[in-house]
C-alpha cells in the first residue's frame, strides 16, 4: 500500500495530496460525529461530512501542498533549525489565520449561513486552540518530515483536528 501510494504521489503529487486530504477530513468529521457526539448511523449528517471532504480535496489539500512547497523553496537558512522555526512562524501567522477563516467562511456559505456571524463566534476560539496545537506539531513536521509527505503528516494529525473544527463548525 505504501509503495502505491508512493507512485501515486510522485505521478500526481497534488492530484493524490488532495484526494488523501478529502478522505481523512472526512474521516475527521466522522470520528466527530461518532467518537465525541455519539449520534450512531441513523443521525449522522452526511451532509455536513460531504462539506468537509469537499473542502478538503477542493481547497484545503491544494492549498497546503502548494504552501508546502512555497515554504520549502521561499524559506532557507544556513542554520536548519532557525529554518524550521521560520518555517513554523510563517505557517502559523500566515497560513493559519487564513485557513481557518476560509474554512469557517466556507462551511457557513455551504450551510447558507452568515460567514460574518460564522467568523464573529468561532474565529478567535478555533485560532487560538490552533496555536495550542500546531506549532508543536509543525515543528516536527518540518524538522523530520520529507516535503513530500508533509500533508499526509498534517492530515494524520488533522484527523483529531479536524473533528474539533467541525464541532466547532456546528455549534
Amino acid at each position: 500500500m505504501l509503495r502505491w501510494y508512493q507512485r501515486k504521489l510522485a505521478a500526481r503529487p497534488l492530484l493524490t495530496q488532495s484526494i488523501t486530504t478529502a478522505v481523512l477530513f472526512a474521516v475527521g468529521d466522522i470520528t466527530a460525529q461518532q467518537v465525541v457526539e455519539k449520534r450512531g448511523l441513523q443521525k449522522h449528517e452526511y451532509a455536513r461530512t460531504a462539506r468537509m471532504f469537499a473542502y478538503g480535496g477542493a481547497v484545503f489539500g491544494p492549498a497546503a501542498t502548494t504552501w508546502f512547497k512555497v515554504l520549502s523553496k521561499r524559506v532557507v537558512l544556513q542554520n536548519k533549525n532557525a529554518e524550521m522555526l521560520a518555517r513554523v512562524a510563517c505557517d502559523q501567522l500566515l497560513f493559519a489565520p487564513t485557513f481557518i477563516g476560509v474554512f469557517l467562511s466556507s462551511m457557513a456559505v455551504l450551510e447558507g449561513s452568515s460567514p460574518k456571524e460564522k467568523l464573529e463566534k468561532s474565529y478567535w476560539p478555533a485560532l487560538s486552540t490552533n496555536w495550542m496545537v500546531w506549532p508543536f506539531v509543525q515543528m516536527v513536521n518540518f524538522k523530520f518530515v520529507p516535503l513530500q509527505h508533509r500533508v499526509l503528516a498534517v492530515n494524520v494529525v488533522s484527523i483529531g483536528w479536524n473533528c474539533y473544527l467541525s464541532m466547532v463548525n456546528s455549534k
